[in-house]
């Protein structure tokens, strides 16, 4: 059984995707109706105005709500294909009409903001494994210039617990010797560390400082 909460984990809705879709907006939120099993049941889709989903399935003969293919030991050829319908729909809505939500701090969303106006380029989730992975890339060279992470402090080598929202970018050298210290600046988390540096977006770097860094390192992503 395909679980809704797990689906839409870290996403959000993106209202024009949903209209264009096929949702209609009512006074409660938006709701998509789909015919399945070959028209024998309707599928209801209904997305509250705070950002619920439920999903309920009628049986067109009886007007009623069909519930064995939620129920986990209840098996067989029809609940069988029932569920896989079910979870086709709801996979595709999440695909289509929703987008990432990962980062929630206000430094990657700024920098995100920031990337997506002067450069034009959205972040890119490249790993199932690591859903809360990203990176920025140059068009024309397709070369990484900026990736966000969430990842334990401790493994920047601070003597914290919890997590926290990183950037890493690209800088010269002799930059990245100069700037490393531990505290605001470090050397490049899982990238090359004598031609990559990371910034922490616990506001010990202000914004306006990660942006010239960000610019900097799209300056350096060239083939």
């Amino acid at each position: 059984m395909i679980d809704m909460d797990d689906l839409l984990k870290n996403k959000k809705i993106n209202v024009a995707r949903l209209i264009s879709f096929g949702f209609s907006k009512n006074t409660d939120g938006y709701i998509y109706s789909t015919d399945i099993i070959d028209g024998k049941f309707e599928m209801i889709v209904s997305i509250t105005n705070d950002g619920k989903t439920s999903a309920d399935v009628i049986d067109r003969f009886s007007k009623e709500r069909y519930v064995l293919h939620s129920v986990s030991h209840v098996n067989g050829s029809f609940v069988g294909r029932v569920r896989e319908e079910y979870a086709h729909v709801l996979t595709l809505i999440a695909k289509v009409c929703f987008e990432p939500d990962v980062f929630k701090s206000k430094g990657a969303r700024q920098i995100i903001c920031y990337i997506k106006e002067k450069y034009c380029d959205e972040p890119e989730f490249l790993w199932k494994r690591f859903p809360e992975n990203a990176i920025f890339r140059r068009q024309d060279t397709a070369k990484w210039y900026a990736a966000l992470l969430i990842v334990q402090k401790r493994k920047l080598g601070l003597n914290a617990e919890g997590l926290v929202d990183i950037v890493d970018l690209r800088a010269k050298p002799e930059d990245v010797a100069s700037l490393v210290d531990g505290r605001r600046y470090f050397a490049g988390f899982h990238m090359n560390k004598k031609h990559w540096i990371t910034i922490c977006l616990d506001g010990l770097v202000s914004i306006e400082e990660i942006c010239d860094r960000i610019d900097e390192s799209f300056a350096l992503a060239t083939k």
